[in-house]
């Protein structure tokens, strides 16, 4: 990156750094989305002692299914448009999903969470044993699922305030008088 004459980096590099990782973020949070509802949908365990268990008989696994179907498919068609150029010039128009969508992968993987939560340690106080013990393989892979979700969380996040950022930074700062912060101190 070259530094203009005031010493600053130039507005012409920043917007493309930033245009390039909003499509780079894009881009990664697509075969993230993809690999969590491949590896929830085909995660399923037998055991002896107590039966099958599958991730279709858990509704918080089938809602992070959901989530992540729709995140890869809002991160593929957004990251088209940047590409294309199409839609690029309103802001608002990625702001408004990129928010909606990191808060629904939020609440999703917080379902997810609470469902391994209960898996490994089990409440007493309903007598539930944790599942865990004997339904290793499912448990790991629910767990695997969930940091892939995370990670694509975490782009979304980064999505979400830069968003924001090219939505807001359009308005300029209210301005204030001299007199109206005298009035204010006084």
């Amino acid at each position: 990156m070259s530094l203009g004459d005031n010493g600053q980096l130039s507005i012409d590099k920043q917007t493309s750094f930033l245009k390039f990782l909003d499509c780079f973020l894009r881009i990664s949070a697509v075969p993230l989305s993809v690999a969590t509802i491949w590896l929830t949908t085909t995660n399923r365990q037998d055991n002896s002692s107590y039966g099958k268990i599958e991730s279709q008989n858990f509704l918080g696994l089938k809602y992070m299914v959901w989530i992540s179907g729709i995140c890869a498919a809002y991160a593929f068609a957004s990251a088209a448009c940047t590409l294309l150029k199409l839609l690029v010039a309103k802001a608002w128009l990625f702001f408004v999903p990129d928010q909606i969508i990191a808060y629904l992968m939020v609440t999703s993987g917080a379902a997810v969470l609470e469902i391994l939560h209960l898996a490994y340690k089990g409440d007493r106080g309903v007598t539930w044993s944790e599942a865990c013990t004997s339904y290793g393989r499912f448990c790991s892979k629910v767990k695997l699922a969930l940091i892939l979700h995370f990670l694509a969380l975490c782009c979304f996040l980064v999505l979400a305030v830069m968003s924001g950022y090219r939505a807001f930074s359009i308005f300029e700062p209210p301005t204030v008088s001299p007199k109206e912060v005298e009035e204010e101190r006084a």
